[in-house]
């Protein structure tokens, strides 16, 4: 059995998104329909929907999923129907990366989530009118109202439990922890610098008050935000609009540097400067994603001290191990990710993408509340794209 359901569908690189009827493919083996309940946006949503990274098109995005699942294929054992699940990136399960407890470097990973719109065998799990549409986006492509989920993206959580609030934890959440988490590890009196305090960077601050980090700097040009991250644990703060990052970081290490930075606005000035401010043996990790060919010179003469600079996708996590983990701790009161999200309806997506491009949001979280039918295979007909709403969503939860 097919699906017909409604998706937010880019019909080209900047032309925003659109409402749609669709249908989604049979199930694979391996793979889940999913009723979504919610689904977070990210940054690398919008730089795919403006054509910054490359992706078919038309297409649909969305890779912060959470919902409900209705059906499952012959070989999925992780989850069953009615069950309460988040989704996240896909994994080939047989590489290299993979055997080592490192999905997040899999081999087939660009392919498999970021710009291959398609299953790795070359077939869509969406089409429209007969034709198909990009998909497969970080194997779920969550801006519907249903979406097809690989199992190895699929991770159960507990009855009842806040979808809406637990969307991020699929991406944004884990890899701003898992950059202090799984790279950083902090040591007793650890100095820390994370650049950019949207969804990604102040998930790293939530994560180092966790650990034995004593300093943690906050950079960014918006007081709001700045005002936040101190309130969720950062010991300074800077605004870069009106303070010189590496002057200001000097002055609080007393010259010594950081032991650690995290640089997640994707601006390459920003990460060169961040790498300026290591300390001996420090450790800066790139987080934010520029255009592809972007480059960053260093001082080879500077980095010989022990300094590193290491790459990072999705916070180095294993999802089944890390996000339990994460939904714990929020529902324990210890990782407060509600305060970073803004909810809209599902048609208030335009609204919701131009809130983060104005500022206005840190975490947009588009809520689904009509679910589509399942329907017979040879059912297809397509509705025209319809508008979006202009009305606003919700203020920030908290």
């Amino acid at each position: 059995m097919s699906t017909i359901t409604t998706a937010a569908v880019v019909e080209s690189a900047g032309a925003g998104f659109t409402l749609s009827q669709v249908e989604l493919a049979d199930l694979r083996p391996d793979e889940v329909l999913v009723r979504m309940v919610a689904a977070g946006i990210c940054h690398t949503d919008l730089s795919v929907a403006q054509g910054a990274l490359p992706f078919p098109m038309p297409g649909v995005l969305g890779h912060e999923g959470a919902g409900v699942v209705e059906a499952v294929g012959a070989s999925v054992t992780r989850v069953r129907p009615g069950d309460e699940v988040l989704l996240s990136y896909t994994s080939c399960g047989r590489c290299a990366s993979c055997h080592d407890g490192h999905p997040a470097y899999c081999e087939t990973w660009l392919p498999a989530n970021l710009i291959g719109g398609r299953r790795l065998d070359g077939s869509a799990t969406i089409a429209r009118g007969g034709h198909d549409v990009g998909g497969h986006f970080f194997g779920q492509s969550s801006f519907a109202h249903h979406a097809i989920a690989d199992e190895r993206g699929v991770v159960k959580v507990g009855p009842g439990a806040p979808l809406d609030l637990l969307a991020p934890l699929g991406c944004g959440v884990m890899t701003g922890a898992g950059a202090v988490w799984n790279v950083l590890h902090p040591r007793p009196g650890s100095t820390l610098l994370i650049t950019g305090a949207g969804a990604v960077g102040l998930s790293a601050v939530m994560a180092a008050t966790m650990t034995p980090a004593t300093r943690i700097i906050v950079a960014d040009r918006v007081e709001d935000r700045l005002r936040l991250a101190r309130e969720l644990g950062a010991t300074d703060t800077i605004d870069t609009t009106v303070t010189d990052l590496a002057g200001e970081v000097s002055r609080l290490t007393g010259d010594r540097g950081v032991d650690g930075a995290v640089e997640s606005t994707g601006n390459a000035g920003v990460l060169r400067t961040a790498i300026s401010t290591l300390a001996v043996r420090g450790t800066a990790v790139i987080v934010g994603a520029p255009a592809f060919g972007t480059e960053v010179p260093v001082d080879v003469n500077f980095m010989i001290p022990g300094r590193h600079v290491v790459g990072l996708t999705l916070g180095d996590t294993e999802i089944e191990a890390l996000v339990p983990v994460l939904a714990g701790l929020m529902a324990a009161g210890r990782l407060p990710v509600d305060r970073l999200i803004t909810h809209y309806r599902f048609d208030e997506i335009a609204a919701a993408v131009e809130d983060v491009a104005a500022g206005k949001t840190i975490k947009p979280v588009l809520r689904f509340d009509q679910p589509d039918r399942r329907s017979p295979p040879a059912r297809s007909d397509a509705r025209r794209p319809e508008p979006m709403s202009p009305r606003r969503g919700t203020g920030p939860t908290s």
